[in-house]
């Protein structure tokens, strides 16, 4: 267990705390420097310039009445479910990682788990574009292959979608009722690296007398996942609960890129960054994107308690 260091002891020892300087000066620079301006300038009205008109709270007046802006937080919201049950296969994976008898097969698996890591994230994105695309996308031309497009159009007349015609291409990115599933679909098999590594990591915290235990007792296969390592490695599910909660609510790039500076068509894909991006880069209203920028910091950090609150971690 680490021991409380005392003033005594920090002052005897100063030499060592120097080291953390850079990294501490760092950190101030670059992420305390930007939230304190982000801070002050959601009170003026701003437009990236010299210039700037304080006006106080109107801001985030404005903000509490952007109906666009929370319209948006129905599409994170929906998203932010489908990325729930998103983790499942990182869980599932793990495990059957972990349950791999011999060391050197482990070790092979997590070699493939990291090497798509290895990609750069925007060249990920513009392969997921092209994918998508209605003319010449693996989709479509997948949906074609398999007979699937056929059955899509049979159920849209069944239940009249108006979305999919059998003479025309699926437009996943330009119809309106498709860019959700759209983004939904992104990543598949949704096999993150990072989560995997962490969900192992703590599978192989489990100790051994656990599943000597477990076996004499008869508990089967599933019955193992479902009483020991789920229950046991919830401490990195929370963990990783908690980054996806952050990482999707901030995330606006993907639509960006995929779509465009207003969401696509109807603003189905606009996310609150999105549309804190439109605001500051599109419209030059800097100052109110600062504003929308802190509501949804106040927004992460609710539900970031309510993770916490309850998610379980069972000793």
């Amino acid at each position: 267990m680490a021991q409380p260091i005392t003033w005594r002891k920090a002052l005897r020892q100063w030499e060592l705390y120097l080291f953390l300087l850079p990294a501490l000066g760092m950190i101030l620079l670059f992420a305390y420097a930007p939230v304190g301006s982000a801070t002050y300038h959601s009170f003026f009205d701003w437009e990236g310039g010299d210039y700037k008109r304080y006006v106080g709270l109107e801001n985030f007046r404005r903000a509490l009445h952007d109906e666009v802006f929370w319209r948006s937080f129905v599409t994170v919201g929906i998203l932010l479910a489908a990325n729930f049950v998103k983790m499942a296969p990182s869980i599932l994976l793990a495990v059957l990682i972990h349950r791999l008898r011999g060391a050197r097969w482990q070790y092979f698996y997590r070699v493939l788990v990291v090497l798509p890591m290895i990609v750069p994230g925007l060249v990920t994105l513009f392969v997921w574009k092209f994918f998508f695309d209605p003319n010449f996308g693996i989709l479509n031309r997948l949906l074609d292959a398999t007979g699937l497009k056929s059955l899509l159009v049979g159920l849209d007349g069944a239940f009249g979608w108006g979305v999919f015609q059998a003479n025309l291409p699926i437009g996943w990115l330009s119809t309106p009722a498709l860019i959700v599933p759209s983004l939904i679909l992104w990543g598949f098999p949704w096999l993150g690296a990072v989560g995997v590594l962490v969900f192992l990591a703590g599978l192989q915290n489990i100790d051994s007398q656990i599943y000597e235990a477990a076996e004499l007792d008869g508990i089967g296969k599933a019955g193992m996942f479902f009483h020991i390592e789920l229950p046991l490695i919830m401490t990195q599910i929370r963990l990783m609960s908690v980054l996806m909660i952050i990482g999707t609510l901030q995330q606006f790039g993907l639509q960006l890129l995929l779509l465009d500076v207003n969401g696509g068509p109807e603003q189905r894909g606009l996310v609150p960054g999105l549309w804190m991006y439109n605001r500051a880069f599109a419209v030059g209203e800097f100052g109110y994107a600062c504003a929308l920028g802190l509501v949804l910091f106040a927004v992460i950090l609710v539900l970031t308690l309510i993770n916490n609150r309850y998610v379980r971690v069972r000793q």
